[in-house]
């Protein structure tokens, strides 16, 4: 059914035998097309296709509403974005409805009143699927005004009575209508606000200063919790948990290589007149090391979680340091180092809490990350003798300079003295330029010196390595 031939009144839409589904039916009749053509449901999420996604199409499938229990940054948002697709593209809706009236059967006043004086004659038109999301950020101060509507005090000056139907301005909830609601941090609302949501969930009915008016809203509501919060007596009330029929567990990206698929996928991607950028994969490995490692880490609360966002974040900022290095020394091959990493202070210090405030403490902790990730990784390309003609080297005096701000010319100066270190920079493919020489020997260098095979010392802002 294309634009011009859409009918364009209630009479026009009933003669072309067009039928009204419920919002669950709608998402089930859709999800379940999907599912036949081989479509994937949710493009860009990553790493839920054997946990989350399934719970999901079952709790659909089931017509029941949900809560999505996560950490932050765990998509939840992004995935109930993601269920406008399981609507239908258009729908019909009496013309200039606020809340979105079925055609056939109303449920507000001035639709019922429209059909009353015009009857077949009566103007529909037709919304597209994104108008029938609604979105709320649950806050203490929400009040019932916001999600359900208020008494709208120019419709009564025009002198309309307070219990007429006509005085009330719609809240999110009703002017999502016939859509998906999402409220994210639900246990944040007050309680009196929850049993508001309660009664327009489970009973109905809306009661907006004292006036009780029968509003058989026909909504599907998604809503995210902390899971702390949400288990924590007193902050969600019983009948509403009770309520929500499937609840499904978020998690992060149990992979290293799902980590770094989010990572590439999200961060901030800008043109770079006059530069080549390319990251080894094992500083990509390291970036990704380092937010696993916090996860796991006694040092940080785990209540928030350690967001995606930490890791995106990390690698924006590792490479831009790596950026503006090439910039200043005139290179255009920008590729990132171990001496980068230093740069991934600032987006992580702001986005972890540490169990002990200070900031000694907390840039600490994230040397302590990059460190275990560095040593992570290395172990993973690497056995210690394999280093063995190169360690001798050093031990006859032999020792290496790098730096943040060194141009990649001067490693691979350097490595023409260096014995033992080709066969370990082929194997990490660091051939190529001298920007990709000139990391790939950092990361070696770093990762036998903290397997304790090499010394280093660190002056004005150069970093030696020695025996």
């Amino acid at each position: 059914m294309t634009i011009t031939t859409r009918p364009r009144t209630i009479g026009e839409l009933r003669d072309s035998g067009y039928k009204v589904l419920p919002i669950k039916e709608e998402m089930r009749k859709n999800l379940i097309q999907k599912i036949r053509d081989g479509e994937e449901l949710f493009p860009g999420i990553i790493g839920y296709e054997d946990t989350v996604i399934p719970q999901i199409e079952n709790a659909i499938l089931s017509g029941q509403d949900i809560i999505f229990l996560g950490e932050r940054g765990q998509a939840k948002t992004r995935i109930a974005r993601s269920l406008v697709n399981l609507l239908d593209e258009y729908i019909p809706i009496i013309a200039g409805s606020e809340i979105n009236d079925d055609p056939f059967e109303p449920i507000s006043k001035s639709g019922r009143d429209k059909i009353e004086e015009f009857g077949d004659r009566t103007e529909i038109e037709w919304i597209p699927r994104e108008r029938r999301y609604g979105e709320k950020l649950a806050t203490p101060d929400i009040t019932i005004s916001d999600l359900v509507g208020e008494v709208d005090p120019v419709r009564v000056a025009e002198g309309r009575y307070l219990s007429d139907e006509l005085t009330i301005h719609y809240g999110m909830i009703p002017r999502t209508n016939r859509g998906i609601f999402c409220i994210n941090e639900l246990p944040d609302l007050a309680e009196r606000i929850q049993v508001g949501l309660l009664n327009i969930m489970e009973e109905r009915d809306v009661q907006i200063r004292g006036y009780k008016i029968r509003l058989p809203l026909d909504v599907y509501v998604v809503a995210s919790a902390n899971p702390e919060d949400y288990t924590n007596r007193g902050r969600i009330i019983t009948p509403l948990k009770d309520r929500v029929g499937s609840e499904i567990r978020t998690h992060y990206p149990h992979t290293i290589d799902h980590e770094i698929t989010i990572m590439e996928a999200e961060s901030s991607h800008f043109l770079s007149d006059g530069l080549d950028v390319a990251v080894p994969q094992f500083m990509k490995e390291v970036i990704a090391e380092i937010t696993h490692l916090a996860r796991r880490s006694n040092d940080i609360s785990q209540r928030s979680g350690v967001s995606v966002r930490v890791t995106v974040s990390n690698y924006e900022n590792v490479l831009s340091n790596a950026s503006r290095r090439a910039l200043r020394l005139k290179e255009r091959q920008v590729v990132p180092r171990v001496s980068d990493l230093e740069a991934i202070m600032a987006s992580t210090c702001g986005k972890i809490e540490l169990d002990a405030v200070g900031d000694i403490k907390e840039e600490r902790v994230v040397q302590k990350l990059i460190n275990g990730a560095i040593l992570s990784v290395f172990g993973e390309y690497f056995e210690q003798r394999e280093f063995e003609q190169l360690v001798a080297g050093f031990e006859r005096g032999l020792n290496v300079q790098v730096g943040d701000d060194m141009p990649s010319m001067e490693y691979v100066n350097q490595l023409s003295k260096v014995g033992g270190l080709s066969k370990a920079i082929d194997k990490l493919h660091g051939r190529g330029n001298p920007a990709l020489i000139a990391s790939t020997i950092e990361f070696i260098l770093e990762g036998l010196h903290l397997n304790r095979r090499l010394n280093k010392d660190e002056v004005g802002g150069k970093t030696r390595y020695r025996r």
